[in-house]
């Protein structure tokens, strides 16, 4: 058995600027705040960011209002996915749907998005279907706990341990790349996101891609 775990955001899909769009929505009207200056959100989880918008904006990070800000960011993801029309990066769709005929392999998401903001976005592409498990950002600052979680979710699915050398974490950051190793999973890297190939293969991923229209190398590694 192979595990895959994928990130979303600059991996499976751009959202078009949805998923900032709608949480700095709601941090500006629920909280009564202009928004000012910048936080860093690729590769980072939904929980980091929203303590990172507090912070900026002199609001306290604490647990109610972090809640309240994840209420008001789903409320409005869903618009936000209509209004900036994002896209599937190449070759998602064909190689899921590879995956999802293919004998031994289990594939789930390791990503900073809550859970309900995951389902939302790949919902929203008709993706979702495609993941039965996962690690999300609802609770976790840090990404490699992300992937702790992602690796519980593992164990819990399926009937039998799986090595950790046998998980394969798919993401487009040095974050993802890092996180994988947290666990003692292997990592393909992908430019579809924010970050130059020279960055990407500075992280030293187990194999750095362009994007996934090609999945030849994938496959050639799973064989």
């Amino acid at each position: 058995m192979r595990v895959c775990l994928f990130d979303i955001d600059g991996t499976l899909l751009k959202s078009g600027g949805a998923g900032k769009a709608a949480i700095e929505s709601a941090l500006s009207e629920e909280f009564g705040v202009r928004i000012r200056g910048h936080v860093p959100y690729s590769g980072r989880t939904d929980r980091a960011i929203g303590r990172d918008l507090f912070l900026l904006h002199g609001i306290e990070p604490t647990p109610e209002n972090w809640q309240r800000l994840r209420g008001g960011y789903l409320a409005r993801l869903p618009d936000c996915l209509r209004r900036y029309r994002g896209q599937v990066l190449p070759g998602i769709v064909a190689l899921l749907e590879r995956l999802a005929t293919a004998d031994g392999f289990a594939v789930g998401l390791l990503t900073g998005n809550v859970r309900a903001g995951a389902k939302a976005k790949l919902g929203h592409f008709d993706l979702f279907h495609h993941f039965a498990f996962g690690g999300f950002g609802d609770e976790h600052f840090d990404r490699d706990d992300v992937a702790r979680e992602a690796l519980q979710a593992v164990q819990a699915h399926l009937p039998a341990p799986v090595p950790t050398e046998r998980i394969w974490v798919i993401g487009d950051t040095p974050l993802d790349v890092s996180c994988a190793r947290a666990i003692g999973a292997r990592v393909v890297a992908v430019g579809t996101g924010w970050h130059s190939m020279t960055e990407l293969a500075a992280s030293k991923p187990d194999l750095l891609l362009p994007d996934l229209s090609d999945p030849a190398p994938l496959w050639a590694l799973w064989d």
